[in-house]
């Protein structure tokens, strides 16, 4: 098997990233060519090209020029670094609690209030907290937030708070910047992708949102991994920083809270079900591989059949869990009444919960969001057949903070692929 490089296509907007970040534009399908891109260097999905920025020291600590990254150890990793040091055990713990729990989430060395003087002479020499800089925080007129995080390298994440009356406070993660997979319904599909982000800066985004707005909205109590970029894409990194966000003795999130979505890489979903005990959502979005071959290119890959014959494998060996189908509405090409009877067929043998979600409409799709009253009647469809089936409201879509909205594309995007005869009329 080859892989598609895909054409990068120049439009007029203004670039939010460095001129120096390498788009990495990549879609697999047969017996293509690679394409050259604009600056004469060929496209890459391979790690190396699109690594996160960090390096580590000789035991694999992740490091930040020469100190330590802190938010990037597991426990036991940190554990071991602080006993190398020549510190106890103990003492990793007490810094492992100001670092994530206690309500102190503590980004300097002036916050480890109760530490060794010693220890902290120590850390002040070795050891860096920060892997991100707050840029920015904007308000949605239904109480989202969206954070602007900077980089060390100078590009742009984002991050979002999502309040809920009931006390269900949700963060959405970013894990890239950009996204390799080109969904065409997504804004941040359009950048392509630059990097994978460190587990230091997947982890912060966490704790940046309880240190800014516990006080503000209430504890922070969920993580969802859908925020920019493709998690499975980064799944060294997504499971490392999975693994830390549920700590008991640090942010201590209920695995159960913690949801991280897959547009569908298959072998890596395999990984994720077998080492993570954290909650999984698939990215649908179709009934049919045509309409998903076109809406989502990774099903030309790991296609509808596989996928799904995958999930009901993979979850024999699960107790209690339940996989998250989420279902982006477009209208006109996959939100017909046949299309919900085929879903009802398709989840069939799988565990699983089904959220309906409007489509979010940006600048960088054609798309159109189906009508309430056509959602309410797709949604009862499979509630008829058994299926556990909600209807997920937009939240900060006035502020691009809703679900497929995040990120700024620059001059060279990704492209949208040919429209199917059949549906083109719906796109007009």
């Amino acid at each position: 098997m080859e892989t598609m490089w895909m054409r990068r296509v120049p439009v007029g907007l203004k670039p939010s990233f460095p001129s120096f970040s390498v788009l990495i534009l990549p879609i697999p399908f047969p017996r293509l060519k690679p394409f050259r891109s604009l600056h004469h260097r060929s496209l890459s999905i391979s790690s190396s090209s699109s690594s996160s920025s960090s390096s580590s020291d000789g035991n694999g600590n992740p490091i930040k020029g020469s100190k330590v990254l802190l938010k990037g150890m597991r426990y036991l990793e940190l554990q071991n670094w602080v006993q190398s040091h020549g510190y106890r055990p103990g003492q990793a713990l007490m810094l492992w609690k100001r670092l994530y729990g206690n309500n102190i989430w503590a980004h300097c060395i002036d916050e480890l209030e109760g530490l060794n003087k010693d220890f902290k002479s120590m850390l002040s020499g070795h050891a860096e907290f920060k892997a991100l800089t707050l840029k920015d925080v904007i308000n949605a007129s239904d109480g989202t937030r969206k954070i602007l995080f900077k980089l060390d390298d100078g590009l742009v994440i984002e991050t979002v708070i999502i309040p809920c009356d009931r006390g269900r406070n949700t963060v959405c993660v970013s894990s890239q910047v950009g996204c390799a997979m080109n969904c065409q319904f997504c804004y941040t599909g359009r950048m392509g992708l630059t990097r994978h982000l460190t587990a230091a800066e997947i982890v912060e985004q966490a704790v940046y949102a309880r240190r800014l707005f516990s006080s503000e909205v209430g504890s922070i109590t969920n993580v969802v991994f859908m925020g920019m970029g493709e998690p499975f894409h980064n799944i060294d990194n997504v499971i490392k920083a999975a693994d830390i966000m549920v700590h008991d003795q640090g942010l201590h999130f209920s695995p159960r809270k913690v949801t991280v979505s897959t547009s569908g890489l298959v072998p890596q979903l395999k990984r994720f079900l077998r080492e993570s005990n954290c909650a999984l959502a698939v990215s649908l979005n179709a009934t049919t591989d045509e309409v998903r071959n076109w809406v989502m290119p990774i099903n030309r890959k790991y296609n509808l059949s596989l996928l799904l014959q995958t999930l009901r494998e993979e979850l024999g060996f699960k107790h209690n869990y339940k996989v998250l189908f989420e279902y982006v509405m477009l209208a006109g090409v996959n939100d017909s009444l046949e299309d919900a009877r085929r879903l009802i067929d398709l989840v069939q043998g799988i565990p699983c919960k089904i959220n309906l979600i409007s489509f979010n409409p940006h600048c960088g799709s054609q798309f159109k969001p189906t009508s309430d009253d056509k959602m309410i009647e797709f949604r009862n469809i499979l509630a008829e057949a058994g299926c556990i089936v909600f209807l997920r409201p937009s939240r900060g879509d006035d502020q691009m903070a809703a679900c497929g909205q995040l990120g700024k594309p620059g001059e060279v995007q990704a492209p949208l692929l040919r429209v199917p005869a059949k549906f083109r009329s719906a796109l007009a």
